[in-house]
């Protein structure tokens, strides 16, 4: 599985609970961009310009076509948060090491079919589906359980004073 960066902001505060990542295309990323709030990140991605905003369920659109909502997000507390948007590609039985993160996460599968294990089992989606990950430090393991590439955008907000990522084991 490949894991490349696409954005991320340090914040120090964050709306009131709970969270939700409510996601929107936009014709241009310069439009995108010029729609972000404090706790917006905005990427190119297969022909699309996306706007991903962390808040309190039922926000408006910031100008853009509504693509979901995904949450509610585990919220937890920390002295600073990161936001970031990752993209995960890989083909037929790519799988990442099994991980941890000090925060939660959510996934948008643009492609082919993602899976994530914890020891409480494996949940799968599919192409065009969202999918809220797990609490904060929960051992996992992304892949594609598919028969085909796999592309995902997957968002997160952990706590920017940790590690973003840590060796873990499933119990």
């Amino acid at each position: 599985m490949v894991i490349k960066v696409l954005a991320e902001k340090k914040v120090t505060q964050l709306p009131a609970g709970p969270w939700y990542w409510p996601i929107e295309n936009f014709p241009t990323l310069a439009a995108a961009q010029a729609a972000e709030s404090p706790t917006s990140l905005s990427v190119q991605v297969a022909d699309k310009a996306w706007l991903f905003t962390l808040g309190a369920k039922g926000q408006p659109t910031r100008g853009g076509t509504k693509v979901a909502e995904v949450g509610p997000i585990t919220t937890f507390t920390a002295p600073e948060f990161l936001l970031r948007v990752n993209g995960a590609n890989g083909p037929p039985e790519a799988k990442s090491p099994v991980h941890s993160h000090p925060g939660s996460e959510a996934f948008c599968v643009l492609t082919g079919q993602l899976s994530l294990k914890t020891a409480d089992g494996v949940s799968r989606v599919d192409a065009g589906q969202f999918m809220t990950g797990r609490a904060p430090d929960t051992p996992m393991q992304i892949a594609n359980s598919g028969s085909s590439d796999v592309s995902a955008l997957v968002l997160f907000v952990v706590d920017a004073t940790r590690p973003f990522s840590s060796p873990a084991k499933f119990e």
